[in-house]
């Protein structure tokens, strides 16, 4: 993965949540690789061509998020990985931490959205095979954070 790639237009067609992702997970990267300040993240993040088209609340709400709590995501899906935390790329890392913040976070979104939100995601900025990898991962973790949701959609 190159840096060039996170430096990529948003995708078109895309709802303004989506696009929130998007440019979550470039902030999450940029703080991934450059160790940054949050805030130093979100002001970067927020001058980027196409932001105007994002969800700029549930952007913040995800950076920030996921940034303040990722000690305790990542203790949440170290157990489901098959290699230490430190050996995903940035991207299954970032993807990763969003994905787990919003099953932990965003009950309102339905956990299957959430999940292929994430895949979509790791498509668009990830390696070849990188998507099935979060899916398998996130697929794990969700009966685990959303129980009850997971068990009833499983009843249908």
């Amino acid at each position: 993965m190159t840096d060039k790639n996170m430096h990529a237009n948003p995708s078109k067609n895309r709802t303004p949540r989506h696009r929130a992702r998007e440019f979550a997970l470039q902030g999450l990267y940029q703080w991934l690789l450059n160790n940054e300040e949050a805030s130093t993240v979100v002001n970067h993040i927020r001058a980027a061509h196409g932001f105007e088209k994002a969800d700029a609340e549930h952007f913040t709400t995800l950076l920030y998020g996921t940034i303040k709590d990722s000690v305790a995501l990542r203790a949440a899906f170290a157990p489901l990985i098959d290699r230490g935390v430190a050996e995903l790329s940035p991207i299954e890392h970032g993807v990763l931490l969003i994905g787990a913040y919003e099953l932990k976070n965003n009950t309102e979104i339905p956990y299957r959205v959430v999940i292929n939100e994430a895949v979509e995601l790791t498509k668009s900025f990830g390696g070849t095979d990188g998507h099935k990898y979060v899916n398998g991962v996130l697929d794990k973790l969700a009966p685990r954070l959303r129980a009850e949701e997971v068990a009833a959609d499983t009843r249908r």
